[in-house]
C-alpha cells in the first residue's frame, strides 16, 4: 500500500481483526455484486469505501424516479441511465482506486458461471427467485461464498451460503423453486430497511474476505423493522437439496 492508501484505510487498519493483512486481502479481492438497486447501493458504496480492489457491477435495468426513494447510489440526474453504469460513477467518485467491471446486460448462464468463478465473494442483491436460484447454483458449482439479502415492506433477511464448507446449506435449501416473488412495486418498502440489510451484506462480505469473526453460514437473520427486532434462525443443510445435497458426507 502507498501512503495515500494507508491514510484512506487507517481507521480500518487500526482494528486488530483487519490490520494490514486484512486490508491487503480486501485490496486483492474481487466481489461480484448482482443488482444495483436498494440493496446493491449500500453494498457497492461500503465495499468501495472499505477498499475492495475490484468490483463487478451487474444490472440490466435503468434508473427510474421511483427508485430514488431508496437506491442511494443513483441520483436524479441519472434517471434513464443504466444502474450498473450509474453505480460505477458513484463508486469512482468515492474511491478512484477501485477497479470496476460494469456489466449492463442480463447474464446468460455461462456468463454468470464465468463471473462467479472470478469472484472472491458474490453478493446477491437481486429481486426475484429465478435470478437468486441461478446465482446460488453457480456459487455452489464454483465453491464461491454467497451473501444473500432481501427486503420488502418492513421486513428484511440476510444469510451467507458458503459451499466451501461441506455442512453449509445453499439458498435452494431455504426456498423451493416455485416460491412466489414479492416486489417493491406491488408491496412497497421503507427506505432505510434496504440500507440496513445492504450494509449487513457488505459487512458479511468483508468478514469472509478478511477471515475474521463468525459469518452467517448456517444462520438466517430476520429483521422486523416495525418493532426494531432481529431474529436468528438456524438453517441446516437439506440432505435432499437438488443443488447441494450431493456434497453431504456419507
Amino acid at each position: 500500500m502507498n501512503d495515500e492508501q494507508l491514510l484512506r484505510y487507517s481507521r480500518q487498519i487500526m482494528l486488530p481483526d483487519v490490520d494490514l493483512d486484512g486490508q491487503e486481502k480486501l485490496l486483492a479481492a474481487r466481489v461480484l455484486i448482482i443488482g444495483l438497486g436498494g440493496l446493491g447501493s449500500p453494498v457497492a458504496m461500503y465495499l468501495a469505501a472499505a477498499g475492495v480492489g475490484h468490483l463487478t457491477l451487474v444490472d440490466f435495468d435503468s434508473v427510474d424516479l421511483s427508485n430514488l426513494q431508496r437506491q442511494i447510489v443513483h441520483t436524479n440526474a441519472r434517471i434513464g441511465v443504466n444502474k450498473a453504469a450509474s453505480a460505477a460513477q458513484s463508486v469512482r467518485e468515492l474511491n478512484p482506486d477501485v477497479a470496476i467491471t460494469c456489466i449492463e446486460t442480463l447474464l446468460t448462464a455461462d456468463e454468470l458461471a464465468e463471473q462467479v468463478k472470478q469472484a472472491s465473494v458474490v453478493v446477491d442483491c437481486s429481486d426475484n427467485f429465478q435470478t437468486r436460484f441461478a446465482i446460488n447454483a453457480a456459487c455452489v458449482a464454483a465453491k464461491v461464498p454467497l451473501v444473500s439479502g432481501a427486503a420488502i415492506r418492513l421486513e428484511g433477511q440476510i444469510a451467507v451460503f458458503d459451499s466451501r464448507t461441506e455442512t453449509s446449506p445453499c439458498y435452494r435449501c431455504l426456498y423451493e423453486e416455485d416460491s412466489d416473488d414479492l416486489t417493491c412495486a406491488a408491496n412497497g418498502v421503507l427506505a432505510p430497511l434496504v440500507g440496513i440489510i445492504g450494509s449487513m451484506q457488505a459487512l458479511e462480505a468483508i468478514k469472509l474476505i478478511c477471515g475474521f469473526g463468525s459469518n452467517l453460514a448456517g444462520r438466517l437473520l430476520l429483521l422486523d423493522a416495525r418493532h426494531s427486532q432481529w431474529r436468528e434462525l438456524k438453517l441446516p443443510k437439506d440432505h435432499n437439496c437438488p443443488v447441494c445435497s450431493q456434497r453431504v458426507p456419507e
